[in-house]
């Protein structure tokens, strides 16, 4: 970790208040965009960075700094955005696929897309992908997250990283293409 970060991280833990502004002020926006692309809703993007930045603040102590302060936030945003997804379904009686699907239905009347029938088309070829290969795939082409980021993000090797990747890049590519 970085002496800047030792010293957010070191703030947090004392339950600083400014810490914690500047903390949402740093991550609050590519946390946002990785959640949103799990949970494609504005609306439900914006309730799971709530329930992410609660759950930051009410862990901050038990981080050790044994990874970056914002692999640990991604991870948590990622389980969230998964349990968020895992309730909505269970609220609704779908599975999680059909949830998924419902939200980027709703996409096209979402105020707050501003993507065309091309983004509309991927995101309904990545919403077919299995859950891992969705996660890595939003996070190597939205997010630009290094292999090495990832794997501290998702608990997971390098290359099996690059191989999810590839797999899902080839199976969009075939959805894309097909017709």
């Amino acid at each position: 970790m970085k002496t800047e970060e030792i010293k957010l991280v070191k703030s947090l833990q004392s339950q600083n208040d400014a810490a914690f502004k500047e903390l949402v002020t740093l991550y609050k926006e590519r946390l946002y965009w990785h959640i949103r692309h799990i949970v494609k809703s504005h609306d439900d993007a914006d309730d799971v960075l709530q329930n992410t930045f609660i759950k930051v603040f009410q862990n901050i102590k038990n981080f050790k700094g044994d990874s970056k302060l914002y692999s640990w936030m991604y991870r948590i945003a990622t389980n969230e955005s998964i349990t968020f997804i895992n309730q909505k379904a269970n609220k609704l009686q779908m599975s999680n696929e059909e949830v998924t699907a419902l939200a980027i239905q709703n996409m096209k009347s979402d105020v707050y897309f501003e993507g065309d029938s091309i983004q509309l088309q991927l995101q309904e070829a990545i919403a077919k992908l299995p859950e891992k290969q969705q996660l890595v795939f939003n996070m190597k082409y939205f997010q630009d997250i290094k292999y090495k980021d990832m794997a501290e993000i998702l608990d997971t090797s390098e290359g099996a990283l690059k191989a999810s990747y590839h797999i899902a890049v080839k199976k969009i590519e075939e959805y894309l293409t097909q017709d």
